[in-house]
Order: structure tokens, then C-alpha cells, then sequence
């Protein structure tokens, strides 16, 4: 039997983070997550059975077609937790071939050694903090595997978790890119970069979610 892919949504705007922020992406948003982040942003679809269309992997590859004729070169998988749905590495691979430059958005509690090929997609990675409630969850052995392509995220609501992403980059020492992002809301991006400035985190980029200045936070679809 076919694979069938829980498809939330699917939009064209701008890649809001990430080493592409302000580029031009297809996004595919997926229902389902094995994390509940106190400060989630994408609630209404972390649930399995959230509102969503049961679609095939020629669906989706029709949908990417039609995009990359339009100009687009991205296309960023994210949920939820894309790399839960089943067959998604045929999709990855399939997507990879139409020449679309592949991003996953990924919670960092899901290995990602299966997704590590040659022509791989690249990785932006969350390190979930104190703040969320899910850094139990973290499967640290990821990190080893993120490269200069790829991007590790830490996503602040407090000077706490800031305290805690310094720890894991000097533990840890990455060699993607690392970011420091804001909840929106919860913390001032100011105090971000005077605690980059105070830990000499010359390497680090702070970074603010483009979609969230453009359009209403709670818009989606965006």
C-alpha cells in the first residue's frame, strides 16, 4: 500500500529562519509530535490527528513541481515533526532529485543518522531548554552529525536558557551554525545580545523570526 503523508498545510513565503531566512520556500507542514514545548507556537499541530489531508508522495511531488517551476528553491519540511512520518526519506530523496535545496526543521528528540546521505537534506536542529520542558528529550549524539550546512537552534525565554545553550555549545562545540532565537514575547532581544557580548559568542547569531514582524504572529500559512 502507498504511503500516505499527514499534510497540515502547504504555502509559499519566506523561510523565516534558518541560514536561508528571507529566501523564498515551499513549506510542508506535517501534523504530529512526539514533544509538547511549553512555548510552541505550531500547537494546533502536534496532534496526530490534527486537521490534515491524507495525501500521496506523487501528491506532494506535484505540489513541489508546480513551486520549483515558480521560481522557488526551497522547500522546508516541518510539523510537528516531519521526520515522523513514514517514507519520509523517499520523500526527502524524491524532493532532492527535482534539484530543491531540502531543509528539515527538526525538535532534536528524533535521530537523524538514517537522513545522513550523500545529497542530504540540511538539518535546522532545536536544542530544546529549560523553558520548554523537553530537554530530557534531546538526543545529543545529533549533534555530532550537524554540519557547516546545517543550523542548531536554541530557542530562549529566559536568561536561564541562555545560560543552558552556552553550556551545551561549549560542551558540545558544533560546527554548524548556531543561533540564538527568542520566544517571541517572552524575552527582550536586547538582553540576548548583551549576554552574546558578555560570553564572547563572536561565532553565535542571534536570530528573529522574520514572519513574526511581517505578519501577525498567529497567522499561519505565512
Amino acid at each position: 500500500m502507498e504511503s500516505k503523508f499527514s499534510l497540515a498545510e502547504h504555502f509559499i513565503s519566506i523561510n523565516g529562519e534558518g541560514q536561508r531566512a528571507g529566501e523564498l520556500a515551499l513549506f510542508l507542514r506535517f501534523t504530529g509530535c512526539n514533544l509538547r514545548c511549553a512555548w510552541c507556537d505550531t500547537l494546533w499541530a502536534v496532534d496526530y490527528d490534527a486537521p490534515h489531508e491524507d495525501v500521496s508522495l506523487d501528491e506532494l511531488l506535484g505540489i513541489a513541481r508546480q513551486a520549483y517551476g515558480q521560481g522557488v528553491k526551497n522547500v522546508t519540511l516541518t510539523g510537528g515533526e516531519p521526520l515522523l512520518q513514514k517514507d519520509i526519506a523517499g520523500l526527502i530523496k524524491e524532493l532532492l532529485n527535482i534539484g530543491l535545496r531540502v531543509e528539515i526543521e527538526t525538535n532534536g528528540a528524533v535521530d537523524i543518522s538514517p537522513f545522513i546521505c550523500d545529497g542530504r537534506p540540511v538539518f535546522t536542529m532545536d536544542y530544546k531548554l529549560p523553558s520548554s520542558g523537553m530537554e530530557k528529550t534531546m538526543m545529543t549524539a545529533n549533534l555530532a552529525l550537524l554540519t557547516e550546512s546545517d543550523t542548531l537552534k536554541f530557542v530562549c525565554a529566559s536568561h536561564k536558557d541562555l545560560d543552558r545553550a552556552y553550556e551545551i555549545i561549549q560542551e558540545y562545540a558544533p560546527v554548524c551554525r548556531v543561533y540564538l532565537s527568542p520566544v517571541f514575547g517572552n524575552i527582550e532581544p536586547a538582553e540576548m545580545v548583551e549576554f552574546m557580548k558578555d560570553k564572547q559568542l563572536g561565532e553565535v547569531r542571534l536570530q528573529l523570526q522574520l514572519h513574526k514582524f511581517i505578519w501577525d504572529p498567529q497567522k499561519r500559512g505565512v
